[in-house]
């Protein structure tokens, strides 16, 4: 009785393999004058030169992907304090990047409001709403970043790595406004933060200007790291009530 034949190699149907290279990508999202922006730099080389894109680069051989992003993000853009960093996504579509085949991981880092890190000639904050045109998938890179912000907010207390150490309840109404992109009632946010146990207040008070009022109390984020606190909770924006 013969044997039968050794299995051969797959039959590969998926086109011919191409070299590869892996790169980091980082979304840089700052609240700035009460509007939500990301950090871009112009590129200087094809393709795509000077069009803006997030700051990244190469995978090093020795690196792993969270050192990489933190070490592009100093070198490239003077970027070294990040008061929140995760991985966001991966992408690998063969043409997302002309030539060599480029595959992404992508980086969500938080700057606080009160930060202003120095940036190069060659780098801006621009707005999220208005973005230039920018270089291959990076805009589409943005604007996951920018829905995992939002998504986050809803369920964890993500606000601690967007504001200064202290605020008030008005300046951390702005905070989410300017991230959620609609208007965020004080006395709501507070109620359901402090039902939350996300904030605290600091017994201190901020005086009252030339018109008096009352003075605001000033709070705190309870915790400054990154912890799940209503995981079925989403904010929503404002019901427009409908002439009945």
């Amino acid at each position: 009785m013969s044997r039968p034949p050794e299995p051969g190699p797959p039959d590969v149907t998926h086109g011919t393999a191409q070299p590869s290279r892996h790169e980091v990508l980082g979304v840089v999202l700052q609240v700035r004058d009460d509007v939500l922006h990301v950090l871009l730099w112009r590129r200087a080389l094809a393709p795509h030169a000077g069009r803006w894109s997030l700051p990244g680069g190469t995978l090093g051989p020795a690196e792993d992907l969270r050192e990489s992003i933190r070490r592009q993000l100093a070198e490239k853009v003077d970027v070294r304090e990040l008061s929140h960093l995760e991985q966001l996504d991966s992408r690998g579509a063969p043409r997302r990047v002309p030539g060599e085949r480029v595959v992404a991981t992508t980086y969500l880092g938080l700057v606080p409001g009160h930060a202003d890190p120095h940036v190069p000639a060659d780098t801006r904050w621009h707005p999220v709403d208005a973005l230039p045109r920018l270089a291959f998938d990076h805009a589409d890179v943005v604007g996951a970043g920018r829905s995992r912000l939002r998504s986050k907010l809803s369920y964890t207390n993500l606000g601690f790595a967007l504001v200064p150490p202290t605020f008030t309840m008005s300046e951390l109404a702005r905070y989410y406004r300017a991230c959620l992109g609609h208007e965020v009632d004080v006395t709501n946010l507070q109620r359901i933060l402090a039902r939350r146990d996300q904030i605290e207040p600091t017994g201190d008070v901020l005086r009252s200007g030339r018109s008096g009022g009352r003075p605001a109390a000033v709070y705190r984020f309870r915790h400054p790291s990154l912890e799940v606190t209503d995981a079925f909770a989403v904010l929503h924006p404002p019901r427009i009530a409908t002439p009945g």
